[in-house]
């Protein structure tokens, strides 16, 4: 598209080249999607925050998750679903919104990171010092973590999209269906030499950190329940350390696949999918792992049900 027919702020965004009969079922299952994301990571916040028994360092901490994952899923879902009922040549976005767009998904991507190693912080101090833990893991200690979860960030990802956003432009078309950091400064036709080493350094600080941290976790979680000779214990451990190595695997595996398929351009329709698993399949299964996997979760969830039950038959 020349200048003449879009200003300068406008982008021409690319579709995900469906059939034009699927376009319809595609909408519908992704807003059903999007519905299920928002009413059980909303409702698993609201639980955990209405249920004094809940109100533990482990439980307060999912809360960051269920946000992370609700903002996740409203950064990309809605643009998506108006998009698969807009014609080709009225899919644009304004820049300023690109850049908006594009600084959320990064913040999202990298808070799930975050949030996992507070997560598996909380985990190691239960079990490696659970003499310990209430001591440490105080109200202002998850108050403290949560901060440090969103606030690092929100600096990496600020510096991250300042450097794109600084570029000048000299394309309008966003090779995606929606906009990241690697779509903002394929704009340009300035070296982005810059970008790219800061990149390279934003992704081996935060997944080196959350890998090395993860894992170093986990091994000492690991060497403590083989020694331990109670069966309770390493149980216990087993359920929740098995839940969270779950969605932290999925989270990996995910984020690696995307990184991937972007140095390639020929597979930008195998992208356009990834990326969907990951901001639409990932919140959804958060919320079925955790809220199916944890136990008082589980029974507080069951509970709600056996009283909405029990109040229908009342009524009749």
């Amino acid at each position: 598209m020349e200048n003449s027919t879009f200003g300068k702020d406008i982008l021409i965004l690319e579709g995900f080249n469906l059939p034009s009969q699927s376009y319809i079922p595609s909408f519908i299952l992704l807003l059903i999607v999007y519905f299920f994301i928002m009413v059980s990571n909303i409702g698993l916040v609201v639980l955990i925050l209405r249920s004094s028994g809940l109100h533990q360092p482990m439980y307060l901490l999912l809360c960051n998750m269920s946000i992370n994952d609700v903002f996740g899923a409203t950064i990309i879902i809605p643009h998506v679903l108006r998009d698969l009922l807009t014609p080709d040549s009225q899919r644009v976005i304004r820049y300023m919104d690109c850049v908006v767009q594009a600084f959320c998904v990064h913040l999202h991507a990298s808070a799930s990171h975050t949030v996992l190693m507070i997560m598996a912080f909380d985990r190691y101090v239960a079990i490696c010092n659970p003499l310990r833990y209430a001591t440490i893991m105080t109200h202002r200690m998850v108050l403290v973590l949560s901060v440090w979860a969103w606030v690092i960030p929100l600096l990496l990802v600020g510096i991250l999209i300042g450097l794109s956003v600084r570029l000048s432009r000299c394309r309008w078309i966003i090779v995606h269906f929606f906009c990241d950091n690697a779509s903002l400064f394929k704009l340009s036709c300035e070296s982005v030499l810059i970008n790219n080493i800061y990149g390279l350094g934003y992704t081996v600080v935060l997944l080196g950190s959350s890998i090395g941290s993860v894992t170093l976790t986990y091994l000492r979680i690991a060497m403590v329940c083989l020694r331990s000779k109670n069966k309770t214990l390493n149980r216990k451990a087993l359920q929740t350390c098995a839940t969270h190595l779950a969605v932290y695997a999925i989270l990996l595996v995910s984020g690696f696949i995307i990184v991937i398929l972007h140095r390639f351009p020929q597979l930008a329709a195998h992208r356009k999918v990834a990326s969907v698993m990951g901001h639409v399949v990932l919140p959804a299964l958060n919320a079925l792992i955790y809220g199916l996997q944890i136990k008082e979760v589980r029974q507080r969830v069951m509970a709600l049900f056996h009283k909405s039950k029990v109040a229908s038959m009342d009524a009749k």
